[in-house]
């Protein structure tokens, strides 16, 4: 077998591999198992990229690829044990920053390489000359959007910049005009090709990403993060063409494909098109009453927080950014295990767009040993909450918003939300009475049935758990009225 056929077959089996880690990843059962068909197919294809590599390079170039791939490694090993589960979001940004400007300096080296040097006639044949210049400028708009945007996702899931959507005059406008002016660019650039439309195309790709992703808003963060996922697929497909790799093809199209559903998905979990969410974020289309109170709100204190509990019969738990910030996953694990050893029914509701991440409160929850078959997705529980005696609202906010079903004029309006004050009992743990991440004030604070539990998250839960631990081993719910009835 060569060197290039045993290449292919690797290539091949490290695609079947990536296959199988996005079917491990749907599944919260099989996700570490996915995570490893990854690891391995991504192995896999390194080492078959060096080994075909070696036969046309010298052992020089070789030992600086190794020698780069060690250092790549090292470093993102260690970023990977020094994040925080509340950094991740932003962890993915900038990952999506570093795909998206390799795709630019793929693009710039097949450029300099094959036309700039003369070198046409002898790597591609005269009749397909159009179609690589047409790849070349298109793998570099895609991989220049994407790092721009990127890094704007990175700065504003961060709190390094303000979440709130940027308003240029006449923005979608602008974003309009730079699609344009790219289609006519590709047109001349595949006809005619320069230097100077290299730079025009990676200016004006560099300043869309960067306006793109600053007039989306704070709310929206969770589809920005799939979509650039999306982009930096179809950037390492674009890429792949102009190096002539077949997994790499494959590859970009898995990441490109499954980014854009997912982001379909997270569009129909907040009821906004795509189109809207790149136009725009939420708190362009009305005006936000932002902190403004719309009523007089109650307080409670930890203990009584803990005898609500001790004397329900079902519990619901709906977790949000501010539990990923406490880091009050391992406490309401806890909390979660003695009341259900009080016989207490306890749930999770998980909004798909809970956290700034899809899926960040599910992976939290599993961190924390949390059962998988009580942790719950919005249209599984919201039904539910009606006949609920309490529910605790832990760190969210936007997604339990009633005003995205009761006001009209709302930003969030339409947008589906977990009905949490259809329960008995509300308990809100926030730090304060600011409004949530997309700047709309919640009318939920507000509702009779409603009680706000101020201070961290973390702390919060603690001094319940504490509470209960006080108030003895005594067990209140259903399970255990069954059993002493029984008896």
């Amino acid at each position: 077998m060569t060197s290039t056929t045993a290449s292919h077959a690797a290539d091949l089996v490290a695609a079947l591999l990536f296959i199988l880690s996005l079917a491990g990843l749907s599944q919260h059962r099989t996700s570490r198992a996915g995570v490893g068909y990854g690891i391995a197919g991504m192995a896999l294809a390194l080492v078959a990229t060096i080994v075909l590599a070696a036969q046309s390079i010298t052992a020089g170039a070789v030992a600086l690829i190794i020698i780069a791939m060690a250092l790549g490694g090292a470093m993102g090993l260690w970023r990977a044990r020094q994040v925080e589960m509340t950094q991740m979001p932003e962890l993915i940004a900038v990952l999506h920053s570093f795909v998206g400007l390799a795709a630019v300096l793929v693009g710039w080296d097949s450029y300099l390489e094959v036309e700039s040097h003369g070198s046409a006639q002898t790597r591609i044949a005269a009749d397909l000359l159009g179609i690589h210049h047409a790849e070349v400028f298109i793998g570099i708009f895609i991989g220049a959007v994407t790092f721009t945007g990127s890094i704007v996702a990175f700065l504003k899931l961060s709190a390094r910049i303000a979440s709130r959507p940027l308003t240029l005059p006449g923005k979608n406008a602008l974003n309009l005009g730079a699609l344009a002016a790219f289609a006519a660019l590709t047109i001349w650039f595949t006809v005619s090709p320069a230097l100077a439309l290299m730079v025009a195309v990676t200016v004006l790709a560099l300043a869309l990403g960067w306006h793109l992703v600053a007039s989306i808003g704070g709310g929206d963060m969770p589809v920005v993060v799939s979509m650039l996922n999306s982009y930096s697929g179809w950037a390492a497909a674009a890429a792949g063409f102009l190096l002539d790799n077949n997994l790499l093809i494959v590859t970009g199209a898995l990441v490109g494909s499954s980014g854009a559903y997912l982001s379909y998905i997270m569009c129909k979990a907040m009821n906004r098109s795509f189109i809207s969410v790149i136009a725009g974020g939420f708190g362009i289309e009305a005006p936000s009453r932002g902190d403004e109170e719309q009523g007089e709100h109650r307080e409670i204190r930890a203990r009584e927080a803990a005898e609500l509990l001790a004397q329900a019969s079902s519990v619901v738990i709906t977790p949000g950014y501010g539990m990923a910030v406490a880091q009050a996953q391992h406490p309401v694990a806890e909390l979660t295990r003695r009341l259900r050893e009080r016989g207490v029914d306890v749930r999770f509701g998980v909004h798909p767009v809970a956290g700034r991440l899809p899926g960040h409160m599910n992976v939290l929850l599993a961190e924390a040993k949390v059962p998988y078959d009580i942790v719950l997705e919005m249209d599984e529980i919201n039904d539910d909450f009606a006949e609920t005696s309490v529910v605790l609202v832990i760190g969210a906010n936007d997604t339990v918003n009633p005003a995205a079903t009761d006001d009209p004029s709302s930003p969030i309006a339409g947008m589906p939300v977990l009905r949490v004050w259809e329960a008995e009992h509300v308990v809100v743990f926030k730090r304060s009475m600011a409004s949530g991440y997309a700047g709309v004030q919640n009318p939920l604070f507000f509702r009779e049935n409603s009680s706000m539990l101020f201070g961290d998250a973390k702390q919060s839960v603690d001094a319940i758990l504490q509470a209960l631990v006080d108030a003895g081993p005594h067990a209140s719910g259903p399970a255990a009225q069954q059993t002493a009835a029984a008896g």
